[in-house]
């Protein structure tokens, strides 16, 4: 992320703002003349070229009264992207809380949380420190972080959390140990009560008991208290309020059974240290579980980030340097040695190998590069070397693009999380509020000994009740699937995508780049008798050279490729609405349209046949006449890509209409189509009517994803519902597109439908066992199967179900790394795919004119 907005660490009390809407040295002088304006403003500088406002103040300056002041001299402080890394967040409550101190600080536009990753994206004109400050008065810790690039102090946090916890599940089981023999031991086992009693008595066991559990809470488990409790005062209670309260009462239960038994009703004199010690134990085991899953979800960030190499071999004079990467700059020689990644973006300058660009594709095919190639950072070179000139480095390479763009997604919420959201507000106080009726109903109408059975059930209640498995459902598995896509080379650029892109009954796709590879070759030439197809495409190359029609670009292409040597040519002549003649190599050679062969008195009924079968590939015939002859038949089109026809057919396979939109003649549309089996065609669509066109299908259909990659497919990808670009195309057409297909393959549309189907089952699975289990097992821990079946929940395994219900939510979500695209034959068909396609053939458009 690149902030705009943040405060100097100086003493001089800085700050620098963005500033739209200049043009010119008048603009500048009446911006600092209204920042100056500002109460406590001791001065202000404003750069026109970077469009910035460096503010100094004699103490902290009101942020928002710079803004404001920018506005009244007329311009606009854009809105910025802060990105927060926030510290102490369990449960879905802590991510309401911070979500809501964040949206309530002025100029904040828009603020979402994200509990699996702990971080908070901020949008707004707003300086970070107050962000910051928000964050603390709601009770967590946050601070700056950039996105698409490591966070080391993140990950170091990380790190001692995981160690603290390991550390402190250990001393907590150690410790808990001696108290479930003490006291679970003697209830079950006779022999270990008797032992008990012969030994230290049970006045003593309890003393043993106290002075263990007292360390269990206050050392291992003293986290709970430490942010529980301060919670509870501020009236915003959380995961570990619902813990701290609920050991606490146990504990507090058991300390007076034991020191003050006379204060208790007769025959409520009983102690729970082992219920209180347990639970500590058993949720910091949840929790520990629970980062090393969270570790798991981010591993795709991780190995990407992990694939930037740290040190470049830098030409530098006549010296070899080797360079941390950030010290690269653009236009640098860089050595890339055989076996190692390509640390930068960049041109080869020198050298021939091979790349595997399968961590930025997906494809597994390593492919050739020369001089005048573009190379991806982060892509491995196999056995040649290589000269590369830097074109593009730290946060301007694909890869950091790549990262940001699967952070971006990974930080977003899908619609499917608004009731989670609404719900989890309000879950804690309304578990709180379950427990304190539990334990009042228990002590008004429960059997003897009333109060006992009253505190244990309110204990239960309020361990029993997770609000981290509801927080952890969508996310986790939003970082699972769209970390899983990027390794597959399909970037989600938008969240919302995978669960729109599900939904989507029609998929919409250019023909030109997309279905087709986007530029006209030589697919045909068929000689005559007597002639030879060598020296035929030599002579009509070498005519042909001297145009500049693609058409003509193809046929010489073709020439090269087979390494034909070219006559020299003269006379060469451009008859319009005909053809082209000339002499190569002393010979006369005539190339046109069957028209112009009739005209020269030639009968090309000799490849009637060919002719015949080119029109029904959608090819317009050239011939050539060689020397007053007629002698070759040419057609020249743009191929179909080699991985289209799978592609549709996997589209096909998960129930998909295909229709394709294209400027080009509806007869060599509907031959492509007919190829690739696409179910409706809406041809010859000038550019402007491909929108229209959208929109007619959306509303015959329902939703709609649309595939393109021209910057005329850029109104289109931004039309549809979702919109899909191929990572070959433009940079206007990626930037409108919700998904990116690195590839440059359509094979990848269908990969990225089956990923969202994957993506958004698991969510539901997820939701509905948080949710599931909060319904089912709360009444359960209050009580309401006691009437009828005498059963009552421990709060020990009430302790080991809340553990267990986060983890089961990580662990279904961390099964998404292990998809697998859809095989090209239509694995797994849906046997109602044909049906579901079936009725769009019968639909028809007006066609655009050309």
């Amino acid at each position: 992320m690149n902030a705009p907005i943040r405060n100097s660490s100086d003493a001089r009390n800085a700050v620098i703002l963005p500033v739209a809407g200049m043009n010119c040295a008048s603009c500048v002088g009446r911006v600092e003349k209204a920042l100056k304006s500002v109460p406590g403003v001791k001065s202000a500088s404003v750069n026109l070229a970077t469009e910035q406002a460096e503010v100094t103040g004699f103490g902290p300056i009101a942020y928002g009264d710079l803004v404001a002041a920018v506005k009244d001299a007329g311009y606009t402080v854009p809105a910025t992207r802060t990105e927060l890394a926030i510290e102490g967040m369990t449960c879905a409550s802590c991510v309401a809380r911070v979500e809501r101190a964040l949206a309530s600080t002025p100029g904040v536009v828009a603020a979402r949380v994200n509990l699996a990753t702990e971080r908070a994206t901020v949008e707004g004109s707003i300086d970070a420190a107050l962000l910051i400050k928000a964050v603390e008065n709601a009770g967590y810790d946050a601070r700056v972080v950039s996105a698409g690039a490591p966070d080391a102090a993140t990950a170091a946090h990380k790190e001692a959390e995981t160690a603290g916890l390991k550390r402190d599940l250990a001393v907590a089981a150690l410790l808990s140990a001696p108290i479930v023999v003490l006291e679970m031991g003697s209830h079950l086992v006779p022999v270990i009560h008797d032992l008990i009693m012969r030994t230290v008595g049970m006045q003593a066991s309890w003393y043993i008991q106290f002075a263990l559990t007292t360390l269990v809470l206050f050392v291992p488990g003293r986290r709970f208290y430490t942010k529980g409790l301060p919670a509870l005062l501020r009236l915003a209670p959380d995961m570990s309020s619902l813990v701290a309260v609920g050991t606490l009462a146990a504990y507090l239960y058991s300390l007076v059974a034991t020191f003050a038994p006379q204060l208790l009703p007769p025959g409520t004199v009983n102690v729970y240290y082992e219920a209180a010690a347990v639970i500590v134990t058993l949720i910091l085991l949840g929790r520990f579980l629970e980062v090393r899953a969270k570790g798991r979800t981010s591993a795709a960030i991780k190995r990407l980030v992990g694939l930037q190499p740290r040190i470049a071999h830098v030409r530098r004079g006549d010296s070899v340097l080797d360079l941390d990467i950030g010290e690269v700059v653009a236009g640098d020689v860089v050595e890339v040695r055989p076996g190692e990644r390509v640390p930068i973006d960049g041109e080869v300058l020198q050298g021939e190998s091979y790349i595997d660009e399968s961590m930025i594709t997906g494809e597994p095919i390593p492919v050739a590069k020369e001089a005048g190639r573009a190379v991806v950072g982060g892509t491995v070179n196999q056995k040649g070397a290589l000269s590369v000139r830097a074109t593009a480095i730290g946060n301007a390479t694909v890869l950091a693009q790549i990262i940001r763009m699967v952070e971006e997604a990974q930080s977003s919420k899908l619609p499917i999380q608004a009731l989670v959201d609404r719900v989890t507000m309000w879950f804690v106080p309304a578990v709180m509020a379950v427990a304190a009726a539990t334990f009042a109903i228990w002590l008004i109408f429960g059997p003897d000994p009333a109060l006992n059975f009253a505190v244990v059930n309110a204990v239960a209640v309020l361990i029993i009740a997770c609000p981290c498995a509801m927080g952890l459902a969508t996310p986790t598995s939003i970082m699972v699937g769209t970390g899983r896509g990027a390794e597959m080379g399909v970037l989600f650029r938008k969240g919302e995508a995978l669960q729109l892109l599900k939904d989507a009954r029609v998929v919409a796709i250019d023909k030109t780049g997309t279905v087709t590879e986007g530029r006209p070759v030589l697919t045909d030439l068929d000689v005559a008798e007597g002639f030879d197809r060598g020296n035929a495409l030599a002579l009509v190359a070498a005519v042909e050279a001297k145009s500049e029609h693609p058409i003509a670009r193809a046929i010489v292409d073709a020439a090269t490729n087979e390494e034909l040597r070219l006559p020299e040519v003269s006379r060469f002549e451009s008859i319009t609405g005909f053809g082209v003649s000339a002499e190569a190599g002393g010979t006369p050679v005539e190339i046109g349209a069957d028209r112009y062969m009739r005209s020269l008195g030639l009968d090309v009924a000799s490849f009637a046949a060919t002719a015949s079968r080119l029109a029904d590939e959608g090819k317009s015939p050239l011939y050539a006449a060689i020397g007053g002859k007629l002698a070759a038949i040419i057609a020249v089109a743009d191929p179909i890509k080699a991985s289209s026809p799978d592609a549709i057919a996997a589209l096909h396979g998960l129930g998909l209409k295909v229709a394709m939109i294209t400027g080009d003649n509806a007869r060599t549309a509907g031959a492509i189509a007919r190829q690739l089996g696409i179910d409706e065609v809406v041809a010859e669509v000038p550019p402007e009517g491909k929108v229209e066109a959208v929109r007619r299908l959306k509303q015959a259909y329902g939703r709609l994803a649309f595939v393109g990659d021209g910057i005329n497919d850029a109104p289109a990808l931004a039309e549809a519902d979702v919109g899909l670009a191929v990572g070959t195309g433009t940079d206007i057409a990626i930037e409108a597109a919700d998904v990116v297909l690195m590839s440059g393959s359509i094979k990848g549309v269908a990969d990225a439908f089956a990923l969202s189907k994957a993506t958004i089952d698991n969510i539901r699975q997820n939701l509905f066992w948080a949710f599931a289990y909060n319904v089912l097992l709360i009444p359960i821990a209050a009580g309401v199967l006691y009437p009828v079946a005498g059963i009552l929940l421990s709060p020990v395994l009430a302790a080991g179900a809340m553990a267990l219900s986060s983890v089961f939510v990580l662990g279904n979500a961390l099964r998404l790394r292990r998809f697998r695209p859809r095989t090209a034959t239509g694995a797994h068909v849906s046997a109602t795919a044909d049906a579901v396609r079936a009725p769009l053939s019968s639909v028809s458009f007006e066609r655009s004119a050309a």
